[in-house]
C-alpha cells in the first residue's frame, strides 16, 4: 500500500520519535520531546543523579524570554519548593487577556531535607506551557546542584556533526497540522517513547513500553486509514 504524503509524513514523525536514547545518555531532559507551535502541552524534565557520593538539591531550567511562554504552571512535588521568576520582555506579547510584558524566564526546584535525588535515581519535574512560540525548538538550559556543592550545567548546543558533552534539553516544535488523527498519531508518538525511555531507568516499565508502542502505531494505522477515506 503507498501511503498518501500526510500518512508518510506521520511515519516519519514516528520514527523519529522512537528514537529514545540509551540508558548511557544520562542527561537532564524534556519529555515529551516534541510538541505543536501554538498549542499547551504537559512537559516533564527528567533529572537522573549518577554520582555515587551525593544527591542533587536543586534544579534550575531558564526559560527563553526572547520567545517567551505566556502561560507557565508547575505541579506541586512533595518535599521540594518550586519559584517561578518573570523578566520583562523586550517586546510584549499579545494574549487573549491582553498584553503580556512578564514572563516567566527561570524555575527553581530546591529539595528539602530527605528528598534529594539520591546516587543512581532520577526524579520528574512537570510543567505546563502555553501558547508555545512559532519556532523550530526551545532549549531549556538547566542547572543542576549537588549536595557536594558541584554545578552541572546542562547547557550546550550540539556543534555541526558533533554531540554536545552537556546538552541542554530541547522540545522540539512542529506546525499544526489541523486534523484530528495527526494530533491522535503524534500524541500515542510521545507517551510510547516518553514510556520507552523510562523503561531504561525501571525495568519494570518494560510491559507498559511495549503496550504503548503498540498505540502508538494502532494509532499511526487509523490516521492513513482516516486519510485515504477523506481523499488526503
Amino acid at each position: 500500500m503507498r501511503l498518501t504524503r500526510p500518512a508518510a509524513a506521520l511515519a516519519a514523525a514516528l520514527i523519529a520519535v522512537f528514537a529514545v536514547p540509551t540508558a548511557a545518555d544520562a542527561h537532564v531532559t524534556v519529555n515529551p520531546g516534541a510538541a505543536t507551535q501554538g498549542g499547551y502541552t504537559k512537559v516533564t524534565f527528567r533529572v537522573p543523579n549518577e554520582r555515587d557520593d551525593a544527591s542533587t538539591t536543586k534544579l534550575e531550567i531558564a526559560l527563553p524570554t526572547d520567545k517567551p511562554i505566556a502561560s507557565v504552571s508547575l505541579k506541586p512535588l512533595q518535599g521540594w519548593t518550586a519559584v517561578a521568576e518573570t523578566s520583562k520582555l523586550a517586546t510584549p506579547i499579545k494574549t487573549d487577556d491582553g498584553e503580556l510584558t512578564d514572563a516567566v524566564s527561570k524555575i527553581t526546584w530546591t529539595a528539602s531535607a530527605g528528598a534529594e535525588i539520591k546516587p543512581h535515581q532520577f526524579q520528574e519535574f512537570d510543567v505546563s506551557l502555553g501558547p508555545l512560540p512559532t519556532t523550530d525548538q526551545i532549549d531549556f538550559k538547566a542547572l543542576q546542584t549537588y549536595s557536594t556543592g558541584e554545578i552541572v550545567r546542562w547547557i550546550d548546543e550540539p556543534a555541526a556533526g558533533a554531540e554536545a558533552e552537556h546538552p541542554a534539553p530541547v522540545l522540539k516544535l512542529t506546525k499544526k497540522t489541523g486534523t484530528p488523527a495527526t494530533t491522535a498519531v503524534i500524541t500515542a508518538a510521545q507517551d510510547a517513547a516518553d514510556t520507552a525511555t523510562d523503561s531504561q531507568t525501571d525495568g519494570t516499565a518494560i510491559t507498559l513500553g511495549i503496550a504503548a508502542l503498540l498505540a502508538g502505531f494502532a494509532a499511526l494505522f487509523a490516521a492513513v486509514v482516516a486519510y485515504r477515506r477523506t481523499g488526503a
